[in-house]
């Protein structure tokens, strides 16, 4: 993630986060160019957009709350029996993140899990960073069912939004599917105590930053606090809209897309009274996809601003910097 300097570029600022319905983007030819027509927008304008019409049963993001509640209710004792390991799954203790240029740490805790593959998966045998099995808790029954059940739907949004972007680019359909056969994608199930105004201005729940992968998909409960950056380097409320998910430009969707998208500094500042948790969802393709503007749909005279890189070389070399847990596995590689 990068710091928080206002998107470069000439296209107007924004006041708000528009809402795009995908309903029957992926049956309708006409509809799907109609999606894409408003991705394309909101990308190059806000790079941030609320996606309503998903098709994601509203029972299982709440069952999947329900569930992230009582994880993190659990003494820390119990937690830490399923702390974070070296391919980034479990748990995150709070004072663990810290965004480039923050001066404190995020006030936040985090669970993570990833595409479940087996110890026998041909790019687990090979060592491939971030490949394995998920953890989860003794202590949460019905966790690993519900919450990878939640993942799997949300990797359907993802690649729904993916299938119309293509499009907007001006590319074939299955451009970013066929790039994403075992996706590098993480759920991350978060809680955000009630920030004390005390700790000062230097203290977020996450700190201003971009996303570094290529799509975010967020689930926000009601409590608020999610901020963007427009272009004039103002803050614009993301607040929660009920049966939405909050979709976000990473770095690496504006390199692939030869900045053509914005990649937008957003935080979260908790002060609704209460705890807030949210679920976050980064879509990033296989981990040896090769990222280069100069096969996404470039426009006629336009040049790469970018060299080629591996989509999970970069994505983990970006991690590196933020987490604190991470040196850990770094020494002992």
């Amino acid at each position: 993630m990068s710091n928080s300097q206002p998107p470069a570029g000439s296209t107007p600022s924004f006041d708000s986060v528009p809402v795009i319905d995908i309903e029957g983007a992926d049956r309708d030819a006409r509809r799907l160019q109609e999606t894409a027509d408003k991705i394309y927008d909101a990308c190059t304008r806000v790079g941030f957009f609320y996606v309503a019409g998903h098709g994601l049963p509203a029972d299982l993001v709440s069952r999947t709350y329900d569930l992230s509640r009582q994880f993190f209710d659990l003494p820390e004792a119990r937690k830490k029996a399923v702390e974070i390991n070296a391919i980034n799954r479990g748990w995150i203790a709070e004072g663990q993140a810290k965004m480039t240029g923050a001066k404190l740490p995020d006030l936040k805790e985090s669970f993570k899990i990833g595409l479940d593959l087996p110890l026998d998966d041909p790019d687990v045998l090979a060592g491939l960073p971030l490949a394995g099995p998920n953890v989860w808790p003794d202590d949460v029954p019905g966790m690993a069912d519900t919450v990878y059940a939640y993942f799997e739907g949300v990797m359907g949004i993802g690649a729904s939004i993916l299938r119309a972007t293509a499009v907007s680019l001006g590319l074939a359909e299955d451009f970013f599917a066929k790039r994403y056969a075992k996706p590098i994608a993480r759920t991350g199930l978060l809680y955000y105590p009630d920030q004390d105004p005390t700790r000062g201005d230097d203290q977020f729940g996450v700190a201003p930053h971009t996303d570094y992968g290529c799509l975010t998909v967020l689930s926000q409960d009601s409590s608020g606090g999610l901020q963007v950056m427009n272009k004039a380097g103002q803050w614009v409320e993301a607040p929660p809209i009920p049966g939405t998910f909050v979709i976000n430009v990473g770095d690496l969707l504006e390199r692939w897309s030869n900045d053509r998208f914005t990649s937008t500094p957003h935080r979260v500042i908790n002060r609704s009274g209460h705890a807030r948790y949210s679920i976050s969802h980064f879509y990033d393709p296989t981990y040896e996809t090769v990222v280069d503007p100069r096969d996404a749909g470039l426009p006629a005279g336009m040049d790469s601003k970018y060299e080629p890189v591996l989509a999970g070389d970069y994505v983990l070399g970006r991690f590196d910097t933020t987490m604190a847990y991470r040196s850990k596995f770094k020494a002992t590689a």
